[in-house]
């Protein structure tokens, strides 16, 4: 991670951290940065989520862009991986999207696609920071017929459900769906989409005011998904986050259905159709040992990155694996999209609930998860920098990786979008990983807490 950019891009509480100054010069240095191997004037397209926030910062960054005499074309409120999506149909030189994902409305980001619609390396991130921190640097003047154009592309919507149909090799006529879009990006595209599908679907928490995205609803709110689902009977519940680049689920009985569940799910699918490339799944460090366990037992190879789509991404390119994704919902089906896409990821799953004639718990049921639990500690600046080199807390670790032995694991790390650091440890013994968790957590805490 460098100064600015986390794990999944730019984040902040939007006007304190993530200003409007901060935004324009970014726009500005993105534009050079990303548009390096160009002859010809940048075109760059920007999407936003509901957020009362991403007005205001969609502005500072177009007119970022146009101030070095980069076009702009708009898509409005519009998921995530719907700007991964037209940054290669329409040709463009680079794509940025205004949000926070699942962060709560205070906050704000801004991620950032090259032209071919994959997030952005940490070589070019790094590119973009040196500009940002480099008070001397001289921007191009630009003047006159010069200055980028701005424009509206009105159809984006109708479009992206219109690609998210060529992901179905059927339809979900029969399903009966209840569908939470967090009142964010995906609430201007959920509805078309499950309706075409032949779904009989309950959509709610799709009228963002601005201020409600993610608020108790979407994938990291599912108390309400969950009563949803069992009070009115529905086959399987799905949940959004606020840019809709990540999904859950919620099975008949009202159990979540994390992204290792729905991962393992569409990878025993697809070796089983032969379209499975590599016959290989790529996971991150934090993914469950379940996950690994019945991937074996199935001759599935797993790779492991760091945490981050982007660099779950990374892994499945330098392989030619074409499927990937993360515990928390984010997951890559590369054969469609070039990112993570909570939209076309629950139609492929659902599908292949309906296709195999499951229910949704028996498809969940494809791996069982170890016992798991995550230790989330608010830190100071310096503490979320210091935690891997700190020979106190590394002490505190060691202790309880030397108890679990073979029978779990432990995973601390800096958050890349807060001021956190988590604290996973998996095994056999709840008590067990409940108490080393604490021991660390509180380590932690202790030395370095907020």
């Amino acid at each position: 991670m460098g100064k600015y950019f986390g794990t999944d891009g730019i984040r902040g509480i939007a006007n304190t951290d993530l200003t409007c100054e901060l935004a324009f010069k970014t726009g500005k240095a993105a534009a050079l940065v990303l548009s390096e191997a160009c002859s010809h004037k940048p075109t760059i397209l920007i999407g936003k989520d509901t957020r009362i926030s991403s007005d205001m910062l969609e502005a500072a960054m177009t007119a970022g862009f146009c101030s070095v005499g980069a076009s702009v074309i708009s898509l409005g409120v519009i998921p995530t991986p719907a700007v991964a999506y037209f940054v290669k149909k329409l040709s463009a030189d680079a794509g940025v999207v205004i949000s926070a994902s699942h962060n709560s409305m205070e906050y704000n980001g801004i991620k950032l696609f090259n032209s071919e619609g994959r997030k952005l390396s940490d070589e070019i991130e790094g590119k973009i920071e040196a500009i940002l921190d480099d008070k001397a640097f001289k921007f191009p003047e630009v003047s006159g017929g010069e200055i980028g154009r701005v424009s509206v592309y009105e159809s984006a919507k109708k479009e992206y459900v219109d690609f998210l149909m060529t992901a179905a090799d059927g339809d979900l006529s029969g399903m009966k769906i209840a569908v939470d879009c967090a009142n964010g990006s995906s609430s201007g595209t959920a509805k078309a989409l499950f309706e075409r599908l032949g779904a009989d679907a309950y959509v709610f928490c799709n009228t963002p005011d601005g201020t409600n995205i993610n608020d108790k609803c979407g994938s990291t709110h599912l108390e309400g998904l969950k009563k949803t689902v069992k009070e009115g009977g529905y086959q399987v519940g799905v949940a959004f986050d606020g840019d809709a680049d990540r999904v859950l689920m919620v099975d008949e009985n009202g159990e979540e259905i994390d992204g290792d569940k729905i991962i393992a799910g569409l990878a025993l699918d697809m070796k089983k159709n032969g379209t499975l490339k590599g016959n290989a799944a790529v996971v991150t460090i934090m993914t469950n040992m379940g996950f690994f366990k019945r991937m074996e037992e199935a001759g599935i190879t797993t790779v492991k990155t760091k945490v981050g789509d982007r660099y779950v991404i990374e892994g499945m390119l330098e392989g030619g694996y074409n499927i990937g994704g993360e515990q928390s919902g984010h997951i890559i089906l590369s054969d469609y999209n070039t990112t993570g896409d909570g939209e076309l990821s629950a139609i492929r799953w659902l599908l292949t609930m309906k296709k195999n004639g499951l229910k949704a718990s028996e498809l969940a049921a494809v791996m069982k998860k170890f016992p798991q639990t995550i230790k989330n500690v608010r830190v100071t600046p310096e503490g979320k920098k210091a935690i891997d080199t700190d020979a106190d807390i590394q002490a505190v670790i060691r202790r309880a990786n030397d108890e679990l032995g073979n029978s779990g694991r432990t995973v601390v790390r800096a958050s890349g979008t807060e001021a956190l650091i988590r604290v996973m440890l998996e095994g056999e013994d709840v008590a067990m990983i409940e108490r080393l968790a604490s021991d660390i957590a509180d380590a932690i805490k202790n030395k370095y807490g907020a």
